[in-house]
């Protein structure tokens, strides 16, 4: 069976317990991106079976017909979710895929660096105001190599739903980042924690909630009691996202697929998987598993003002793809 997921996102203990316990082999690779991921696919990969795609990305994989359609009902684990993360609009019913982990995307910066120091980043100005830009980013600055996530950190920055189909809006987005681009260090979002953040290669980083989490428990002191990495969700809003386990529509091998699904929503595996990625689980049973330290991290598990904040990311209809396709482009050339 062949398991298709993110960089950095599974334990692979669990993937070879899963093969002594069942006799089953995986075969494993990781993509960095949800459009790595479609473009992957609609090129058309043949051999994956379970793919691990990001609520607005499920949504249009079904409508392209590339996850198959699944029973939730008949996974004897499914009860272990957390009923508020089940029948999300992307998928509603559950009809082609369960949750696997979820989090959001914000602000990670470097602890003791002299401007952060004074002035704790709030906002996503620290990303786009080149003003602010100027003060600090000789010191390393890295942003999700992502083109729904940056765009959507730049649309709450200017005030715009992060979803905005409006040509005008993403113009303004584009410019807003092309004019912060020339301070940007690095577009990296497949091993930043481990290459960017640990080593301090950089003082600022677009991140998600889990990498940033690592970086700190990776670097914590324990005379100081404290790590080198925190993580800010912007006064602005940030995004949420779950990511989901799916079975390819193309999969020969789609029982042993459901299976590793079931296996994948038991209470203990789902904690071993939290405890190493440092996301949040949507698995209720899982909680007692879960490292304290973990739990009580609010910036892993964000309490319910901060949730207010928080928003989806959407599929966009197919104009307003083709131009975040072309801002996408317009961004990256000369990277």
């Amino acid at each position: 069976m062949s398991v298709y997921n993110w960089a950095d996102y599974i334990d692979e203990q669990i993937l070879a317990d899963y093969t002594e316990q069942y006799g089953v082999e995986i075969i494993y690779d990781t993509y960095a991106s949800n459009e790595d991921l479609l473009a992957k696919l609609q090129a058309g990969a043949e051999g994956y079976d379970v793919i691990f795609p990001s609520d607005y990305m499920v949504s249009i994989m079904i409508d392209l017909g590339l996850v198959a359609e699944i029973d939730a009902s008949s996974l004897s684990n499914i009860g272990n979710m957390n009923p508020a993360f089940m029948d999300a609009p992307f998928d509603p019913g559950n009809k082609h895929c369960v949750p696997y982990q979820w989090g959001t995307t914000g602000i990670g910066y470097r602890a003791g660096n002299e401007y952060f120091e004074a002035n704790p980043p709030t906002s996503w100005a620290v990303l786009f105001d080149p003003e602010i830009l100027a003060t600090y980013s000789g010191d390393g600055i890295n942003v999700l190599n992502d083109a729904r996530e940056l765009p959507a950190a730049a649309a709450f920055y200017l005030g715009f739903d992060p979803n905005t189909e409006d040509p005008a809006e993403l113009d303004q987005i584009l410019e807003t980042i092309l004019t912060a681009k020339e301070y940007w260090k690095t577009f990296n979002s497949e091993g930043y924690d481990t290459e960017l953040l640990i080593p301090d290669e950089v003082v600022l980083t677009h991140g998600w909630s889990g990498d940033v989490a690592l970086a700190y428990y990776e670097t914590y002191d324990e005379e100081t009691e404290d790590g080198n990495w925190y993580y800010s969700i912007p006064e602005e809003g940030a995004v949420k996202w779950l990511d989901n386990i799916c079975v390819t529509s193309s999969s020969e091998k789609q029982a042993t697929a459901l299976h590793f699904m079931n296996y994948l929503l038991d209470a203990e595996v789902g904690a071993a998987i939290t405890n190493y990625t440092y996301y949040a689980s949507p698995n209720a049973a899982a909680m007692e598993f879960i490292l304290p330290e973990i739990i009580e991290d609010e910036s892993i598990f964000p309490p319910a003002e901060v949730e207010e904040k928080l928003e989806w990311l959407r599929e966009v209809g197919d104009d307003a793809a083709l131009k975040y396709d072309e801002l996408w482009t317009a961004v990256k050339a000369g990277s």
